[in-house]
């Protein structure tokens, strides 16, 4: 009995919360009127040649005039320079800087923000995933929250863009996770860092706050940087909040499901803590524990635990633009994925053998 009591009660509890986040609407709305404040849009990149442009000339193509576009080759070996060179030739705002060498104590992606970061000028400094693009409206958009909110950080959680079944099964696991698990409108609420999310795809900070505390400088050998940095402010007890993006910017982030579960079995443990016996628990009580309910108990109440999971995930791929009939189709699919992605992120972390980009992680 008691194990039914906790996984009933498990499963309630990530109903109420997809239901308020669903109801609390925690999306990016429209800006009422336009700003002038100079953005640095920072663009951290490690060969991303066959990507970065549709960035570029999103980001080129705004309305929203006052930026500057710094771009960190990060030592890439494709043509990611050359690229962002010629967009350069086309474009004034856009500068392109070589990555120094890596130092030791730094993961790549951190220590490319973290130049990127020492020589913006912008009011606001908006780091940004080379593989994303933006739609018209996200600047101003930005801009006003940071500024109604005083905001230190904004992020915001991309709309996903999937082309193939591979895709399907493992990209929405991400917004299942976060939007089944934490109270979004909490993290702007509360400072309580336990109430932290953040997204690397899009990081709008104040930028002459950044330049007092160097977040990036600050969390160098952290996976998850942008959730260390999240924790981070609220540690400093500074306002900061995350949103879905609402269109605003959109990303495919992988082109298969082999890309995906390397690139999210680098993360899914780092979003625990690193903590594998609490990742091993959220996953029993969300694959084992409907079939507890559904082996051990009558059908009525076993109906009733199916409609849970099925109205939250109709309320999650609302609230993240996604396809609800392919998520609920494969639902199941995606759950035994979740399970080895989070197998594959143990047993790396275990052996030390996270690599991303041809460079070692150690976690």
């Amino acid at each position: 009995m008691l194990v039914f009591y906790v996984v009933f009660f498990f499963l309630i509890l990530r109903f109420a919360i997809s239901l308020f986040n669903f109801i609390s609407n925690p999306k990016l709305p429209g800006s009422p009127r336009t700003y002038t404040d100079l953005v640095s849009v920072l663009i951290p990149a490690r060969n991303e040649a066959g990507r970065i442009g549709a960035l570029l000339e999103s980001v080129m193509g705004q309305s929203y005039q006052n930026l500057e576009i710094l771009i960190l080759d990060d030592q890439s070996t494709d043509e990611t320079l050359q690229v962002c060179n010629s967009y350069a030739n086309q474009d004034k705002r856009i500068q392109v800087i070589s990555g120094k060498e890596l130092p030791d104590g730094w993961l790549g992606k951190n220590f490319a923000c973290h130049q990127l970061g020492q020589i913006a000028k912008g009011r606001y400094f908006v780091f940004i995933d080379a593989d994303t693009r933006v739609e018209e409206g996200l600047f101003d958009s930005a801009v006003y929250r940071v500024k109604r909110g005083k905001l230190v950080l904004l992020s915001l959680f991309a709309t996903q863009i999937m082309q193939t079944i591979g895709e399907r099964v493992v990209v929405p696991l991400m917004h299942f996770v976060l939007l089944n698990l934490l109270p979004l409108r909490l993290v702007r609420l509360s400072r309580n860092p336990s109430f932290s999310a953040a997204s690397g795809q899009f990081m709008m900070f104040d930028g002459p706050m950044y330049q007092i505390y160097h977040w990036h400088a600050q969390i160098r050998d952290k996976v998850l940087d942008d959730m260390e940095i999240a924790k981070l402010i609220k540690t400093y007890q500074l306002p900061m909040e995350t949103l879905l993006a609402n269109g605003f910017i959109k990303c495919r982030m992988y082109s298969g499901f082999d890309e995906a579960v390397n690139g999210f079995s680098k993360n899914i443990l780092a979003g625990f803590n690193m903590n594998v016996a609490g990742l091993i628990c959220y996953l029993l009580l969300v694959m084992i524990g409907p079939l507890f309910i559904a082996y051990y108990l009558s059908i009525p109440l076993m109906m009733f635990a199916l409609t849970l999971i099925l109205l939250s995930r109709v309320m999650i791929s609302l609230m993240s633009g996604q396809n609800v009939i392919w998520n609920l189709i494969l639902h199941p699919v995606q759950m035994v994925t979740l399970a080895l992605i989070s197998v594959v992120s143990i047993v790396r972390h275990l052996t030390q053998k996270t690599t991303w980009k041809g460079r070692a992680i150690k976690s």
